[in-house]
């Protein structure tokens, strides 16, 4: 019997999911699905013009919307790329799993790849892991050390150390290519194929680069947004385009004479004027000018780092059709989480704010899903897991916390499917001074709580998309806003949140092998 494939390609960005047709989907050996799941981090949903970009074209992520389903509601439970990284492995949110921030994963712990791994799955792990310690459950592993380098980097595998010349994208979608050309045909694969683009500090190849300099990039409407009737947390916050790139984010050039540490600490500054050359002439910009140059600049590298993303799931989706794999292959293409391009006039991402926390999501598998469709469904990153193991032909572990999404990709979504999900994100203040906050998100009201602050914010989702007016306060919103407390009180309980990570990250539980200390891409000691 010819067996079958399910390739999920995801972003930090980017996720894609194919499953076999239901007669395919036997549990023998040979009748279940191969999967390739491919992530890139840090792209946001709406830098992919299947799903309306105004701001790029991603031709070969529109190919798989056009041959599959987009899913237009699917959401990151704790924007972070680590925690993200976990709940996607595990099925479970950050306090049951152990990663609420940049904890190091206890690989002791069951994953979705162990479990594939015991059924018979030959499982690879490939690109940017950030989870601290040593791969478990995989049978070939190479992984970016830390957040990895975009150009000539360093891998860590079982042996120890490689450096690979070239661009990493490139790189890791090689690296891809040669696990599945050298996987062992008796077995269906499991295979993680995680890109680091499009990640700050956003530096594009020479190609793509050149395809961005000089355009002019669309504005969001919130650029400008200063924040009337929002939270102090939204006020304090130092992730802001206007006034939180630094020179190096804007690839601004240091004088010749500065080395080392005097060299980076120009670098890190946040220029409040920028000396260009236009036309031949020097030019200082400042104020509004220099607004409207930093958000083009963040915007063409970040944008070019995307582009590779896009020609190499191309270069992926072409060999899947050489091989003759692409009728019994399923695709998912996603991200880690989102992130803001300008909107609300920031970047990265941890807010609970829609383009933080939606995740691309688009599913091919030919025989299941009707081709260019599209799902509200809500989907959430702990449903993952349950959908490999479904897709695999297993049944899903009673302790994940996510549901698998194969009956909506087959088109018949449960009656009792949800209509709500519960956020959290721990970080507190962290990177960006982002203010930890919980909340829970309906299909048509979203309710932020900051913990900290001990405020709230409330939003009209279909009257107010753009979540630019807090109606928390508004005595009107009085009965909304206890049906949406006590939902949010249900989620937490029904998903065992007690607060018990609320002022401190759960333990380290130490690592094995040569695996980096986040901070200085080392490897790290083994703790006792």
């Amino acid at each position: 019997m010819k067996s079958f494939v399910l390739l999920i390609l995801t972003t930090t960005g980017l996720l894609a999911a194919l499953a076999p047709p239901p007669a395919a989907a036997a549990t023998t050996a040979a009748g279940r699905p191969n999967i390739l799941f491919i992530m890139t981090d840090d792209h946001a949903a709406h830098a992919i013009s299947a799903y309306g970009s105004v701001v790029n074209q991603t031709p070969h992520l529109d190919r798989l919307a056009k041959e599959g389903v987009r899913f237009d509601r699917c959401f990151a439970v704790n924007s972070i790329c680590t925690p993200s990284r976990a709940t996607i492995l595990t099925g479970k949110y950050s306090h049951i799993n152990g990663v609420t921030v940049f904890n190091r994963f206890d690989g002791s712990q069951p994953t979705v790849a162990k479990h594939l791994q015991a059924a018979g799955y030959h499982t690879g792990m490939i690109g940017k892991w950030h989870l601290g310690s040593q791969p478990t459950g995989f049978d070939h592993w190479t992984i970016l050390p830390g957040q990895g380098v975009y150009f000539n980097p360093t891998f860590l595998v079982p042996e120890g150390k490689t450096q690979i010349q070239g661009y990493v994208t490139d790189i890791i979608t090689d690296l891809a290519i040669d696990f599945l050309k050298n996987r062992p045909t008796n077995q269906p694969f499991f295979l993680m194929c995680h890109h680091k683009a499009p990640h700050r500090s956003w530096d594009p190849d020479e190609k793509h680069k050149a395809m961005f300099a000089g355009k002019h990039i669309p504005e969001p409407a919130t650029l400008r947004d200063n924040y009337d009737g929002r939270t102090d947390a939204l006020h304090e916050n130092k992730q802001r385009v206007f006034y939180d790139l630094t020179r190096n984010d804007l690839k601004l050039v240091p004088p010749a004479e500065l080395t080392g540490q005097a060299r980076n600490q120009w670098l890190n500054v946040k220029p409040t004027e920028v000396e260009i050359e236009v036309n031949g002439q020097k030019k200082v910009l400042t104020g509004d000018e220099l607004n409207a140059w930093k958000y083009q600049r963040y915007m063409q590298d970040y944008l070019a780092c995307v582009q590779s993303v896009d020609d190499n799931v191309g270069r992926l989706l072409a060999w899947l059709d050489a091989a003759g794999l692409r009728d019994n292959t399923l695709v998912i293409y996603t991200s880690d989480q989102g992130f803001f391009l300008g909107d609300h006039g920031l970047y990265d991402k941890r807010f609970m704010y829609e383009p933080s926390i939606h995740m691309p999501f688009i599913v091919r598998w030919p025989g299941v899903v009707h081709p260019a469709t599209t799902t509200d469904a809500m989907a959430i990153n702990p449903d993952f897991a349950p959908t490999f193991m479904a897709a695999a032909g297993l049944p899903v572990p009673p302790d994940m916390q996510g549901r698998s999404l194969l009956p909506v990709l087959q088109g018949r979504t449960p009656a009792d499917w949800r209509h709500s999900f519960y956020y959290r994100y721990y970080h507190d203040p962290g990177d960006h001074n982002t203010r930890a906050h919980y909340g829970v998100r309906t299909d048509t009201h979203k309710l932020i709580y900051f913990w900290k602050k001990d405020q709230y914010e409330l939003y009209d989702l279909r009257n107010d998309p753009g979540e630019m007016h807090n109606l928390y306060n508004e005595p009107a919103q009085a009965e909304v806003i206890a049906g949406l407390k006590t939902e949010l009180l249900r989620l937490k309980h029904d998903l065992n949140d007690t607060d018990q990570w609320a002022l401190q990250p759960p333990p380290d539980p130490g690592v094995d092998g040569p695996f980096p200390d986040k901070s200085t891409n080392q490897p790290a000691a083994k703790k006792p």
